[in-house]
């Protein structure tokens, strides 16, 4: 096989430093994937609302999956063309069932346009960037249809914790995780970063086998396990790192770049 001819990558933690910045080398390693005629995905869990800085590093060129595959976002409009969301009567159930029997979770939402929190729901870094939330009860919060459901505990163990919400709202939507938090991401059943990936994919009659992904967290596993090519950073998640064909160089030392080098110069 020559050089493959979709790049999928993540974002935090993997091609991003851990600034949240795209570095210039890895910029310029985009930029030959693109003049290769190579499809280049940005395949992340952030919402769109975060999205601005990277269409901006990148000159607004390609496509991004938002919210572990929920929505197709447009980087060159910053608009999303295609959405997959939680009804509103699924987000009430799951809500209900998880409160039942982990009490001390805290919620919030991700919708098409901005986000929603419970006010027990300690805020990160990150989730007051590109607009603030707002502050709701849960009857509000799961009135319409979201991207993404989050569930915070504040001390468990974010892998322990997965296990449990999949275990009792498995049925109901796909839950992962990613920011090293106590900090559960839920999207539509059945939706992940794979799963919207090969849909775009197959529009372009590219097969997975000429894919090559990279990734650094459990939400990346089903991208990673779908691609023909699947790398993970140095700096990744123990499940992931023992999932992948190869490892490159940390996101800070600019690995996905290294690669992109390898391939497309």
């Amino acid at each position: 096989m020559g050089s493959p001819r979709l790049v999928a990558t993540d974002l935090d933690g993997t091609a991003l430093r851990s600034d949240g910045t795209v570095s210039p080398r890895t910029a310029a390693a985009f930029a030959l994937v693109e003049s290769a005629g190579a499809m280049l995905v940005f395949v992340t869990g952030r919402p769109p609302r975060w999205m601005h800085p990277v269409a901006a590093a990148v000159r607004h060129r390609g496509l991004a999956i938002c919210a572990n595959g929920a929505l197709v976002y447009d980087l060159h409009t910053e608009r999303i063309v295609k959405s997959h969301l939680i009804a509103p009567e699924v987000l009430e159930e799951v809500v209900t069932r998880l409160r039942e029997k982990v009490p001390e979770l805290a919620f919030s939402a991700e919708y098409e346009g901005g986000f929603a929190h419970e006010s027990d729901f300690r805020l990160g870094r990150w989730d007051g960037k590109g607009g603030a939330g707002s502050r709701v009860g849960e009857a509000a919060l799961t009135s319409r249809p979201c991207a993404k459901l989050l569930a915070l505990h504040p001390r468990m163990d974010p892998d322990i914790l997965q296990e449990e919400v999949c275990e009792l709202v498995g049925d109901l939507v796909t839950p992962t995780h990613s920011s090293g938090r106590a900090l559960i991401e839920m999207s539509a059943h059945g939706v992940t970063k794979a799963s919207t990936l090969a849909v775009l994919a197959g529009k372009q009659e590219i097969k997975a086998t000429e894919a090559i992904a990279f990734g650094d967290m459990p939400n990346d596993l089903p991208m990673l396990q779908w691609a023909g090519t699947s790398y993970a950073v140095a700096n990744a998640h123990a499940t992931v790192l023992a999932a992948v064909d190869h490892v490159t160089a940390t996101n800070n030392d600019d690995g996905v770049a290294r690669v992109l080098e390898g391939l497309y110069r």
